[in-house]
Parts: structure tokens; sequence; C-alpha cells
């Protein structure tokens, strides 16, 4: 138990290091400490909200993991009092890693402009708990919420899906896999924005600008060194509608590569599927595809990177 906690005042100290200038302040102009009231420090507060908000630990369970390492003695409910006045805090603290650590990746006109999407499936607990499905954007220069809908999980239109999110023109729309369709990123193309997608291996389909069907594994297995990148000019096709765009890729490292080796045979095992060959060498390599004509193919996959915010 002694060494556990000696590790953890380590880690503790390593992570703290981390935060960005004037964080402890921030606590204070922000509210989340107008007095301590059981809290030794700024430091003690940000680590119990850690626990309960990064670690996943119920509020109940970070009290109580709290009094043994001579922290405070409060309840959950006060913590809960705690964790509603420091959402500014919280809020500064995560902007203000950003710009340090990837902000310089972007000029301010990009910064100011991107979006980025996902979405989620809730379930109502019980057994016969209804489940919804939540598409929300944040916008990256801020980190803040812009739009947010709840929809049922069956029926028309309640699928994943960038038609459903309102867009304005200039807009940078950044999303996962699961909206590489044709359909959404023409929509956001008629909006007059651009969109920058995962692509889809199995349901991608494109053509040369000259109208001929690309094998996109053929174009893949060119890059055959850690880090080479690529790029090809394409015109997606489906549902009668097609554009052209950027395809730009990077094959990542060996260890990256083992790593959704072993994620996609969890996954083949636990459903009991095979996994295609194909399947395996696609996961090789991170693959984007952009209606945006400016930038580097190496600005292009910087840029998808900043998608991971939302996560």
């Amino acid at each position: 138990m002694l060494l556990q906690m000696r590790l953890a005042e380590e880690n503790w100290k390593v992570l703290r290091s981390l935060f960005p200038a004037g964080w402890r302040q921030m606590a204070w102009y922000s509210g989340s400490l107008r007095r301590l009231r059981g809290f030794k420090s700024p430091d003690v507060l940000l680590r119990m909200l850690m626990l309960h908000v990064a670690r996943g630990y119920s509020l109940r369970e970070t009290v109580v993991r709290a009094k043994p390492a001579n922290w405070t003695d409060i309840s959950d409910v006060a913590l809960l009092k705690r964790l509603r006045h420091s959402e500014e805090w919280l809020h500064f603290l995560c902007v203000a890693l950003l710009r340090e650590n990837v902000g310089h990746q972007f000029d301010a006109g990009i910064n100011s402009r991107a979006r980025v999407v996902d979405g989620t499936i809730v379930r109502e607990p019980g057994k016969t708990g209804g489940q919804w499905r939540i598409l929300y954007s944040i916008r990256l220069s801020s980190l803040e919420c812009d739009f947010f809908e709840v929809t049922a999980t069956i029926g028309e239109g309640s699928g994943e899906s960038l038609c459903r999110l309102p867009v304005t023109q200039r807009e940078l729309i950044l999303a996962d896999a699961g909206y590489c369709s044709v359909a959404g990123i023409e929509y956001i193309c008629q909006k007059g924005a651009d969109a920058l997608v995962r692509v889809n291996p199995q349901s991608f389909v494109a053509y040369s600008v000259c109208g001929k069907r690309i094998c996109l594994l053929s174009r893949l297995r060119s890059l055959s060194k850690v880090g080479r990148l690529g790029e090809w000019r394409v015109v997606p096709h489906g549902h009668g509608s097609e554009f052209a765009g950027r395809l730009c890729a990077v094959r990542k490292s060996d260890r990256a590569i083992q790593h959704a080796h072993r994620r996609l045979q969890r996954k083949a095992s636990k459903k009991q599927m095979i996994t295609r060959a194909g399947t395996l060498e696609f996961a090789k390599y991170v693959i984007v595809f952009t209606t945006r004509s400016s930038g580097s193919t190496a600005d292009v996959l910087k840029t998808y990177r900043m998608r991971w915010q939302i996560l």
C-alpha cells in the first residue's frame, strides 16, 4: 500500500508538470475555489475531480479513496457541488493544453472554423430501458459544444449522418469513418463547407478523375515504410452523386499496426468471425478523405488528428 501511494504521488507530480501556466490561479478566478472548505489546495480538488472524471470512479468511491490518502474528508454530495462549480476551470485547462501542445499545427483561420463531429448511443437503465442516439459537435478553437441532438436509434433519419448537422460556409467538418458517406459529404459541400473524414475502406468507392475505378489497397501498398505519406485525387461515387476530393494516407508505426491487428482479432474472436486479409492490410494505414484543396498531405493528416479532442 505504501509503495502504491508513493508511485501515485510520483505520477501526480509528472502529470502536474504538464498543466498550463496559471492553472491554480484559474481555480480561484473561475469560482471553483471561492473558499477551500475542506481542501488543502487546488491540487487536491483537481486530483479528486480527475479520479472521478478521468478514471471513472463514482463520487462515493472518490471521496472514500481520498480519506485514507489524507487529502480531505468530504461527502460525495459536497464533491458533486465542487464539480458543478468547476466547469469553467476544467474548460480553461483543456483549451490551454490544446493550444500549448498542438495549436501550432493550425493557422488561425482553419482553427477558428474547424468543428469536430461525433455520436454515441445512450441507454436507459433496466432491462426494458430504451436507447437513444446523440449527435454533437464541438468548435475546435474553444472546445465548446455548438450542436447537440437526440434521436431514436431506429427509423428514418436516426442513423449516423452529417446531413443532420447545421453547417455554414467555410467551415471544416471533421468526422470519423461512421460518417464517411457520399451523401453526407456532398451535403457539407452544398453548404459551402469542407469535410475531412476517416475513410471506411469497406464502403468507400472512388474513381480517378479519368473515370477509372481505383483499387485502394494497391495504392496503399505503395506506402511500404513507416510514416510514408500518399495522396491521390479521387472522385467518390454513391447514390447518383459524385465530386472530387483528396484521398490522403500514412502508414502506421509497427507498434500501432500490431495494436490494430490485436483489436481486430479480439473483435473477430468475440463474434466468432474470421478476419479477412484485406481488413488486416487496411489496418496498417490511417486513411482520410477531404474536399479541402489547400494544405499539404501532412497538414491534412495533422488536422484530422485533432478529431480526438472530442473523445
